[in-house]
């Protein structure tokens, strides 16, 4: 099965590619090998997300992939931090296209190799990475536009709607940090800490934009929110969820009964809130990193 992924991306380019986005993302780009996949996030200085991505490290270039919207965002975001930095952004939305394959069945794909490989499937180049979005590792493949038709007849297989990839990662407890509205808030309340459903932070990798706030949260070991999962009918996405009358979180995207949602740690696993005005049940998630 595989599945359309609306999508932004940027290509850096330049000598000090890896040295400014490194400085840039919660992830270890440099300690990272060639080729290779890091997904990250980028801070603003209270140590809140303000974009989501996955960066591929490669010889020559890194690609970031971005939720649909994001790339041009993020490109205003790096511009401000060159400075004499031979770095150059190319923001390739337009040219390129991302679909998500269920599992790692994609001829040409390597299962127990890299986490970002490059091969041809069909006539078309593609760039692939090791993503889970449903529960269970699968595959991000990255191609022309223009060579989508070549690309999608060379896979085959059944393809499946966003709202079922939806569904499966809800399920799986795994946040769409765009998707889910779960930007502005610190990234180990929305499971991108270590041992997360996403881990997309290093602790060692030296200074970034944000660093301080994330060394204080290692330090202190806590935070007031963490993810959990909402069960409930028709709950509304990206709404305030409350409990005896007060706020205690946010929910994101609703799919098939089932909400992640950012929650004060305090709600106990079967804790009846209101996501709105519809009730809810607290599911706490078990999860560890994959």
């Amino acid at each position: 099965m595989w599945t359309s992924l609306p999508s932004s991306s940027l290509r850096v380019t330049g000598a000090d590619r890896v040295d400014f986005v490194h400085g840039q993302m919660t992830g270890d780009l440099r300690g990272a090998p060639t080729p290779s996949m890091v997904p990250c996030a980028f801070l603003n200085v209270r140590g809140q997300i303000e974009q989501f991505a996955r960066a591929y490290r490669r010889e020559q270039d890194i690609y970031l992939h971005l939720d649909a919207g994001q790339a041009a965002m993020l490109a205003a975001r790096l511009r401000r931090y060159i400075i004499f930095d031979q770095v150059e952004l190319e923001d390739t939305s337009d040219t390129l296209r991302t679909v998500h394959v269920w599992e790692q069945a994609v001829p040409g794909w390597q299962p127990e190799g890299p986490a970002a490989q490059s091969f041809d499937l069909g006539a078309a180049a593609v760039l692939a990475g090791r993503v889970n979005r449903s529960g269970t590792p699968g595959v991000d493949l990255h191609y022309l536009a223009r060579q989508e038709e070549d690309v999608l007849n060379a896979l085959g297989g059944q393809k499946t709607s966003p709202d079922e990839l939806d569904a499966a990662r809800v399920r799986a407890g795994i946040p769409d940090i765009v998707g889910d509205g779960f930007t502005g808030v610190l990234p180990q309340e929305v499971g991108l800490d270590l041992g997360g459903p996403l881990p997309a932070i290093s602790y060692r990798k030296g200074c970034y934009v944000g660093q301080e706030i994330m060394a204080r949260l290692e330090a202190r070991g806590n935070t007031r929110y963490h993810l959990v999962r909402l069960a409930g009918t028709d709950l509304p996405d990206h709404t305030e969820v409350s409990a005896g009358g007060k706020v205690v979180g946010q929910s994101g995207r609703h799919a098939m009964g089932l909400s992640l949602a950012r929650l004060r740690k305090e709600l106990p696993d079967g804790a009846e809130v209101q996501v709105g005005e519809r009730p809810a049940t607290v599911q706490l998630l078990t999860l560890t990193a994959p």
